[in-house]
């Protein structure tokens, strides 16, 4: 079921010949690439267009393949929306891994980052620092003592046992008026977590800092977009899908500069 739109589809995911990129397949409708230029909106989530067709709530499948180094895979699916499934990325990357995936060819040579990327919102921001090695850190700050502040920083080769299995998580107070818009038609205490200020309706956590591990699950799904990592240190702090998006563009006009 899709988180948004609760509408079913059933998702397969399919090898891809060598340098064809992530893209999705919707019946007989164009592909949709996975890639910052289909980007059609990223209220609440990152959503897909190509022509007429859009495939809402990418993020966290795209982060299932980026973050296990899948660069080339047909998504097809039979519905306008990604499942969320359990809120995280877990099942996909599970999946994954009983098919098995092997190497195709050699890394092609990519554009690297010479200086560092900022794009801000207020206090928000995303940046990337230029490292010889990829890392990422995030933070974020609720007034709800359930979530408060937290900070996170991805150590290497612990994307499966750190960060996908950090569900989405949400505060009680929104869930109506995000309803009213439209949103989380599909959304339960089965698919999120959802706190009221010092509690959590649903627990137990399966990290006691699981919301900002979850964040930095979206971030990575959204700065696939880009097509490939360019070796930094990324960190954001009270950032967005929306706010993601606007940096990997930033950052695709930096590498491409």
């Amino acid at each position: 079921m899709g988180l948004h739109t609760g509408a079913t589809a059933t998702v397969t995911v399919y090898p891809a010949p060598p340098h064809q990129g992530r893209y999705f397949g919707y019946q007989d409708q164009p592909d949709i690439p996975a890639h910052l230029s289909s980007v059609h909106q990223t209220q609440f989530c990152t959503t897909l267009k190509q022509a007429d067709t859009t495939i809402a709530t990418v993020e966290h499948l795209l982060a299932a393949l980026a973050g296990m180094g899948i660069d080339n895979a047909r998504i097809d699916l039979d519905g306008p929306e990604v499942p969320i499934l359990d809120g995280s990325a877990q099942r996909w990357t599970e999946a994954i891994l009983k098919a098995g995936y092997q190497v195709q060819s050699e890394l092609r040579l990519r554009p690297t980052l010479h200086h560092p990327v900022l794009v801000q919102d207020a206090d928000a921001f995303v940046m990337a620092l230029p490292e010889p090695h990829l890392s990422f850190s995030y933070g974020i700050e609720f007034p709800e003592p359930a979530i408060g502040k937290q900070w996170y920083r991805l150590s290497p080769n612990a994307f499966l046992s750190d960060i996908a299995p950090a569900r989405t998580f949400g505060r009680a107070k929104d869930v109506e008026s995000l309803q009213a818009k439209g949103f989380i038609k599909g959304g339960s205490l089965d698919n999120a977590l959802v706190c009221r200020q010092d509690e959590w309706l649903n627990p137990p956590l399966r990290f006691a800092n699981e919301p900002v591990r979850h964040k930095l699950l979206d971030l990575i799904g959204d700065l696939s977009l880009l097509g490939y990592f360019p070796p930094a240190h990324y960190v954001a702090y009270k950032a967005s899908h929306s706010l993601h998006i606007r940096f990997a563009k930033r950052l695709q006009q930096a590498l491409l500069g």
